[in-house]
């Protein structure tokens, strides 16, 4: 069931998604954090993240535009370790609250109120016409960068706050792809940089099943640059906003 649940993810959403700039992320978190702790559902998620826009600077960097990637990724960079930075103080913390379900005790820490308030935030942007379609001017591009960056180191959340700035920086279609891809990279780099502890120093990390996932966003990546020719946003909206909110409310709940 683990692996038919985040490979199944990872391929149908890294497929979906091509063209969106985002959704891999915010889907593929909320699939890890049913089977791991969210530090390394972060992480790991991280990593997968990451390999798989290595994989799409291959088939698209070529048309990436160098002064958005400048303005807008360079800040980004820093942002994201300082974000990864937060999410690893916020795990050293003792739980926010504990109460008692079904004869079972369940606790919420920091990291998972943070995180999950994140989650229904950016649950939120997808659901409302009026933020699902929110824009932000070129001059505001750095802003944008450190924004993107932040809530990416921190909980991996960077795709639809990128989109929404790179969008109106007057790029072609292509451009607009290629730059979220290489800036997309350059966030993950910054934020696995602190999250390393958390991939190398645990035992119980199932490396065959994170294998397993790299290997199916790859397929799901090479399937929608070969077959999708268009965005299919509402639909991808929804399913991304269904699933934000329900992880959102299982880690304030304390029941991931």
């Amino acid at each position: 069931m683990t692996y038919l649940v985040v490979c199944s993810v990872a391929l149908l959403v890294s497929c979906l998604t091509f063209f969106s700039g985002f959704g891999l992320g915010t889907l593929l978190l909320p699939a890890f954090t049913l089977f791991f702790p969210i530090e390394q559902a972060i992480a790991m998620t991280a990593v997968v993240h990451m390999l798989n826009g290595m994989f799409k600077l291959a088939l698209v960097g070529r048309h990436a535009d160098r002064v958005t990637v400048l303005r807008f990724g360079v800040p980004a960079i820093v942002a994201a370790f300082f974000g990864a930075w937060v999410l690893q103080w916020l795990t050293s913390l003792t739980p926010v609250y504990r109460y008692t379900a079904f004869d079972h005790t369940l606790e919420v820490t920091p990291v998972k109120l943070v995180v999950g308030l994140l989650l229904l935030m950016f649950a939120l942007l997808e659901l409302l016409p009026r933020l699902r379609d929110l824009t932000f001017k070129p001059s505001y591009m750095p802003v944008g960068g450190l924004l993107s960056g932040f809530f990416g180191g921190l909980a991996g959340m960077q795709g639809a706050l990128r989109s929404a700035f790179l969008v109106r920086a007057g790029l072609s279609k292509e451009a607009f792809i290629a730059t979220g891809v290489v800036t997309a990279v350059l966030v993950d780099v910054s934020r696995l940089g602190v999250y390393t502890r958390s991939l190398v120093h645990v035992d119980a990390l199932d490396y065959p099943l994170l294998t397993a996932a790299i290997l199916s966003a790859f397929l799901g990546a090479f399937a929608g640059s070969q077959y999708l020719k268009k965005m299919t946003m509402p639909g991808i909206q929804r399913l991304v906003a269904a699933a934000l909110f329900v992880a959102a409310l299982g880690l304030v709940m304390g029941v991931l």
